[in-house]
């Protein structure tokens, strides 16, 4: 699992029903300095992906995301997706070995 800030919505004209109930946001996934507190900053382009989020996240929020082909693990038939929004997460402890 990864962490990322949500940084937009994407807008469907029309969608798999498979995807129903859900929407897709735009993350940017974390570095390693985001982890330690610093701002996010924008990302080069291209960075950013698109996550398929059930749980009602939005612009703003910290969320964990799968990747690969435990994305589509929580659907009951086969559906093309690349990630998943496993959780929003209210809090970041960060503690670097030293």
């Amino acid at each position: 699992m990864r962490l990322g800030h949500v940084i937009g919505r994407v807008t469907l004209s029309k969608q798999d029903p498979a995807y129903k109930g859900g929407r897709f946001l735009l993350v940017q996934p974390f570095a390693q300095a985001q982890f330690a507190g610093a701002p996010m900053t924008p990302l080069a382009p291209g960075s950013s992906l698109v996550v398929y989020d059930n749980l009602g996240a939005g612009p703003g929020h910290v969320i964990g995301f799968t990747e690969g082909a435990e994305a589509a693990v929580p659907f009951h038939d086969p559906t093309p997706v690349d990630a998943f929004n496993a959780a929003i997460v209210d809090q970041v402890f960060y503690n670097p070995p030293k």
